[in-house]
């Protein structure tokens, strides 16, 4: 297995804000909770603003004239102001919030709901870990920047442009001195701030590393043990944990750092605000309430400056999860479906015609898989697509069901174009058993009932025409046993049996096999042909075949090559014939026939 040193997801960055206002369109729907919440904001920056005057009337009212009525009234002040500041956080928190959380929720959906109808060309070319992580991690740090950074840059924007205002009524000549000191005191603090995020985002890659390392070797655990490769996992994976540990370490000493300027910077600036206001009350220009009050906005202003810049951090970080979703949100499915759609003839028929198809997939634009393809499906017809790697076989299902549209030709079911139908119509009329069937990480009623609201009794009755009971019933909780992640507690035959049970209960028109038996054995193959020829009883069915067993369950045989249709027949007048078939023939069904050969001699009576 090759891993990469450096692997890990990728982290949203951008110098652009604007991708967060079209997080508006999911906000307006509860604009009355924004404005509610709003509302509680600027209570919230009007009651801390409001604090530094009732500090100011506690020096000068309550304790300069030494009246107990003047402090009893400025506290009595102080705990009203307390009292609304604390409900109006409360209200601003919860709003907020459930604000951040209701967003993402929908934003998820609207994501997943988009993702789920873009075309199989996206996700062959898109890595599925990337999606999932735009649907987790960019959406949670989303949800902390609409819950709570937004309402962090709003209300300090609020304090430092009143903490100002206040500054300059209180004391004109200390606001200047306080302005033309701040630069001094933010601009390390913003430096040594800048220098932790850098490393949090470092130390965030080298965890991922850590567990995406971890992830790969447990999944891939049973070859991690058969070539003993265990020591080599523990050294590499040791070498992530180290490397982890070294950024956090640095994160950690930045951090430290970063903390001790912070209290050095501030205090200091508030001493020399001290001396110097200390200077302006004995020379009278200044009383101590006065002081007081300058010197919480002072204090206010600085640390809204400090917040602002960590907050333009966080904003950045989610305008950059913002674009990455919306990108998904703007993606369009290659594969569109009719504005007014066909219905397909009822009862159906199940006819299949091919005409001229020429097809190459987007990723390769250059290089055709089918050139030219025509062909004629008669209703119930089994016909059996034969031909080496990269023939096209797999490509022509992948047409049948719509996942692709060609480049030249078209495709007709039951008379009718596949691109003037709905795609459910469509798929709904056709099932596929594929080689390596998908399993669901449920139990054995909802893998086969998938994608219908059937009850129970039909679920059982196509199980045991697919052969299923018989194993689904020894199972420890039998058809209600979780099955495991893809089917991990299944082997290949039984997997292959649900799939087909899943198949017949869709009863489809169109029946597309991807060798379902190739990689099973003899016992397994038995069964599942058996199966098989259930499943295939009346229904127009397309194979792919690759066993002799299969060949001869179908009525006509065509021979691919290079996109092409180079010969069809049976397979004894293809094997009578010669050619590409008899050569495909004699490497891929040899092993068959010799088995055949020495069951029937062993059968033959003794004479």
């Amino acid at each position: 297995m090759h891993r990469s040193r450096t692997a890990g997801p990728d982290r949203p960055v951008t110098r652009d804000l604007r991708p967060l206002l079209r997080l508006l369109t999911f906000v307006w729907p509860y604009r009355w909770r924004v404005l509610a919440a709003v509302l509680a904001l600027l209570v919230a920056a009007g009651a801390v603003l409001a604090i530094g005057q009732v500090f100011r009337a506690v020096v000068d009212s309550g304790l300069a004239d030494g009246s107990t009525a003047s402090l009893d009234r400025a506290l009595a002040l102080f705990l009203t102001v307390v009292v609304v500041l604390a409900g109006s956080i409360l209200a601003r928190s919860y709003l907020l919030n459930w604000l951040g959380e209701r967003v993402v929720a929908d934003l998820r959906r609207a994501v997943f709901d988009r993702v789920l109808g873009l075309d199989v060309g996206f996700f062959e070319a898109t890595r599925t870990g990337e999606i999932i992580s735009r649907l987790t991690g960019d959406t949670a740090l989303l949800q902390v920047v609409v819950g709570s950074t937004l309402a962090v840059a709003l209300r300090t924007s609020l304090l430092l442009i009143g903490g100002v205002a206040m500054l300059a009524l209180t004391s004109p000549t200390l606001t200047g001195l306080v302005l033309l000191g701040t630069p001094v005191v933010v601009i390390p603090l913003w430096l040594l701030g800048y220098r932790v995020r850098r490393l949090s985002r470092a130390s965030q890659d080298r965890i991922a590393d850590v567990g995406a390392y971890a992830d790969e070797v447990l999944h891939g655990i049973r070859t991690v043990q058969a070539f003993c490769h265990q020591g080599v996992d523990r050294h590499r994976y040791g070498e992530r944990a180290e490397a982890a540990f070294g950024v956090a370490l640095r994160r950690s000493r930045m951090t430290a750092l970063l903390a001790g300027a912070a209290v050095l910077f501030t205090f200091g600036a508030v001493g020399i605000v001290l001396w110097f206001g200390g200077r302006e009350v004995l020379a009278g220009r200044m009383s101590g309430g006065e002081l007081s009050a300058f010197v919480f906005y002072a204090v206010l202003v600085a640390s809204s400056v400090g917040t602002l810049s960590e907050v333009v951090g966080d904003l950045l970080r989610g305008a950059g999860a913002a674009e990455r979703l919306i990108e998904l949100l703007d993606r369009r499915s290659a594969i569109l479906p009719p504005q007014r759609p066909i219905l397909l003839p009822a009862p159906p028929e199940g006819r299949l015609v091919v005409e001229g198809l020429t097809f190459a997939y987007p990723s390769h634009p250059d290089a055709p898989v089918l050139a030219d393809l025509s062909l004629a499906v008669s209703p119930g017809e089994r016909v059996a697509l034969v031909g080496p790697s990269g023939a096209g076989k797999t490509t022509l299902f992948q047409l049948l069901l719509r996942f692709y549209d060609p480049q030249q030709g078209l495709i007709r079911f039951d008379g009718v174009d596949l691109r003037a139908l709905a795609l459910d119509d469509l798929r709904g009329r056709i099932a596929i058993v594929p080689q390596d069937p998908v399993i669901f990480g449920d139990d054995a009623w909802e893998n086969i009932r998938y994608g219908l609201d059937v009850d129970d009794t039909a679920v059982r009755r196509v199980a045991d025409a697919a052969h299923a009971t018989e194993f689904l019933d020894r199972l420890p909780d039998g058809f209600s046993t979780y099955l495991g992640e893809r089917g991990v507690r299944l082997s290949g035959g039984q997997r292959q049996r649900i799939a087909i049970a899943r198949a017949l209960l869709r009863d489809p028109t169109l029946l597309l096999l991807d060798e379902a038996t190739s990689a099973l054995d003899a016992e397994s193959e038995h069964l599942v042909q058996k199966a098989l020829e259930t499943l295939m009883r009346g229904r127009t069915t397309l194979v792919i075949a690759h066993r002799l067993a299969t060949v001869r369950m179908v009525d006509r045989i065509l021979v691919l090559e290079r996109g092409r249709i180079i010969a069809s027949g049976s397979h004894a007048d293809l094997m009578a014939e010669g050619g590409l078939y008899a050569r495909l023939a004699a490497l891929q069904f040899r092993d068959t026939v010799r088995a055949e050969e020495g069951r029937a001699a062993t059968e033959r009576p003794r004479v």
